[in-house]
């Protein structure tokens, strides 16, 4: 397996154990609105929150930045970023547009170990849903969807692909009103291994684009040829 096989929290076990640990809690709080757009983010109390110091909490924040969850605007500090409608909608399209060129390009010389990686990560998935962990569902999920794309050879857009996934995955948690079926949500990953596994390029692109224009309600809206 490739390091996107792993959950989160393993994903940054080089990075130093306490700026790991900060940018975890910070992303895991974040994701789930108990941090706010538009909080304040201050270094100096979080180093006290997490025992460490300015520049741990610094190297965490940097990363935070980078995946478009924290904005730092110089004198005024750093404040948890936007999640808004406009910004999803946009970034399912770009999304798409990634994913399912990069998945034609993928099924052209697919590595060997592909299929089996995703199944892994599809049971990974589904042992979340069970467990009831919409974070770590969210993560493995995440590694789906990379571990495709790995196979594109693109390597200069994964970072663009994995922030988009991100806010993704924070405004479609942010739009839950009640409990959703998460099991049933992992499933949905299922036609894209099966049409993976079966080299139908054309069916495993349907699949792809069918799966990213239903992952919210606002699929007929953005992609118009959306069917739920």
């Amino acid at each position: 397996m490739t390091y996107f096989s792993t959950a989160s929290n393993a994903r940054h076990a080089a990075k130093p154990a306490k700026s790991a640990a900060a940018f975890n809690a910070l992303k895991r709080d974040i994701m789930l609105g108990i941090l706010p757009s538009g909080t304040a983010l201050t270094e100096l109390e979080l180093a006290a929150h997490f025992s460490c110091s300015q520049g741990t909490v610094r190297e965490a924040l940097l990363q935070l930045q980078e995946e478009g969850l924290v904005r730092r605007q110089g004198h005024r500090g750093t404040q948890v970023s936007e999640c808004t409608e406009a910004e999803a909608v946009e970034m399912f399209r770009v999304r798409q547009q990634i994913e399912c060129n990069g998945i034609v390009r993928a099924l052209q010389a697919p590595s060997r170990t592909l299929v089996v990686d995703l199944k892994a990560l599809f049971a990974e998935m589904i042992d979340a849903g069970k467990a009831g962990d919409e974070l770590e569902l969210a993560s493995f999920d995440r590694d789906f969807h990379r571990r495709i794309f790995q196979d594109a050879q693109l390597p200069a857009l994964d970072p663009i692909l994995h922030r988009c996934l991100v806010h993704n995955h924070r405004f479609k948690i942010s739009r839950s009103t009640t409990p959703r079926d998460l099991v049933a949500t992992a499933q949905r990953h299922g036609a894209i291994v099966e049409a993976i596994e079966s080299g139908n390029v054309a069916a495993a692109s349907a699949a792809l684009s069918h799966h990213i224009a239903t992952i919210v309600d606002l699929g007929p809206d953005v992609f118009a040829d959306a069917t739920q």
